[in-house]
């Protein structure tokens, strides 16, 4: 089965680019439906599997994941700013000065305009503070990439650590009567959660060409440059970073039998097999985990699992056998599993014995992201000479905000 790719779009996709995108992931998972059946039917038939018929289903699963992308990429190109905005004088002043430090080191007409600002980043202090174009730009990229950052709930803070008060318990309730005495109800539980912000880094080089290069928009080609790295930084830390000068990630927070669970700890379920799914009734345990979060959380909650976790699913079935894996035709919208989206984060760990290797729930109630304000930059052209590098830093932190809204599958007996 081979599946056309569209190229990297250079302008708004067209409705006849999308429609082909369409059809292309229905055939694709059409075909992929039909040869997973093949192989169900094989392997009911008799006890060894064929090589033969695994093969094919895996060539038209990787098929399929390309066929979604290549519908979500036409997504990302829709969403990309009309030219021609109005024009902003100071904007542009502040671009032509950060331009003028990128290409040639030129600091004087840049720290001209930080005094205005009343900026105290200088060189000495970690580079100059990025343009707000440079950082929303970055911050467009990451969210783009990060599959965490974008369902997660993302605070802009000026400190080094961000405080938020949580009530653990809900307030205690009573019934009188209209001239009864109201007696004083029992005080909620509060908990004060702080969210540290630790600094993330990438060095970009360019060579002295480039940088003169007059047609080269340098504030666009550095914020490509680093937003994947910064992505690929971020993502780990999002899912099992240990809160050390990083984010800490919701697999890095103590777990519990959902039954047991308690303020402070993920509640999880187990499959019953020891790295892996049970072998008859898989869709159960799928099934059991979507409702292990209360009703208020399942309204907007999601899967997250890597892409071989979802190679896995997708070929499961429902009672009726209806595949419980559908394509989304929606560009930009994720696929479903059990009418649930489903987010890839390649940061999740594989199927394996005691892996938690599927989560569930509302994760903008359940993860918080946390941006500084601003990205700095310093240029650096004697470290590699003859190249100049780009020293750039962010600060980002985040953690588990509500420990009810995210619960885990467990590959484990128990």
């Amino acid at each position: 089965m081979e599946t056309k790719m569209h190229p990297p779009a250079t302008g708004p996709a067209s409705p006849a680019e999308a429609r082909a995108a369409q059809q292309a992931l229905l055939a694709t998972f059409e075909a992929y439906k039909t040869a997973n059946d093949e192989r169900l039917a094989a392997l009911e038939g008799k006890a060894a599997t064929d090589i033969l018929l695994d093969d094919r289903v895996g060539r038209i699963d990787a098929a399929l994941a390309r066929a979604q992308a290549s519908l979500d990429r036409l997504a990302i190109s829709a969403a990309r700013p009309a030219l021609g905005a109005p024009a902003d004088p100071a904007g542009d002043e502040r671009k032509e000065a950060f331009a003028a430090y990128l290409r040639r080191g030129d600091e004087a007409a840049l720290m001209r305009i930080e005094a205005k600002s009343l900026s105290a980043a200088v060189p000495s202090e970690g580079g100059h503070v990025a343009p707000p174009e440079v950082a929303a730009s970055i911050d467009r990229r990451l969210t783009a990439a990060s599959p965490i950052r974008r369902i997660a709930t993302v605070r802009v803070t000026g400190s080094g650590t961000f405080r938020k008060p949580v009530s653990i318990t809900t307030p205690a309730v009573g019934w009188v009567s209209e001239k009864a005495v109201r007696p004083e109800t029992a005080t909620p539980s509060l908990d004060l959660l702080s969210f540290p912000v630790g600094e993330v880094y990438a060095m970009a080089a360019a060579t002295q060409t480039l940088l003169e290069d007059a047609i080269v928009d340098i504030d666009q080609w550095l914020a490509g440059e680093i937003a994947e790295s910064f992505a690929v930084a971020e993502g780990a830390a999002f899912v099992t970073g240990d809160g050390l000068s990083k984010p800490r990630g919701f697999l890095a927070v103590p777990s519990a039998p959902e039954a047991s669970a308690q303020w402070g700890q993920l509640g999880y379920l187990a499959t019953g097999a020891a790295g892996a799914f049970p072998t008859s009734n898989p869709v159960d345990r799928l099934v059991d985990l979507t409702y292990a979060p209360r009703t208020p959380y399942r309204g907007n909650a999601s899967f997250v699992m890597n892409r071989r976790t979802v190679g896995t699913v997708r070929k499961f079935k429902d009672g009726q056998g209806n595949y419980i894996w559908q394509p989304s035709l929606v560009a930009g919208q994720p696929a479903t599993l059990l009418g649930f989206a489903v987010h890839e984060c390649e940061d999740m760990p594989d199927v394996a014995a005691d892996a938690m290797a599927i989560a569930f729930g509302d994760f903008a109630r359940g993860y918080l992201v946390v941006d500084r304000a601003d990205v700095r930059i310093l240029r650096d052209p004697f470290t590699a000479k003859p190249f100049v590098m780009f020293y750039v830093t962010k600060r980002v932190g985040g953690g588990v905000q509500d420990f009810d809204a995210i619960k885990l599958l467990k590959f484990a007996a128990s």
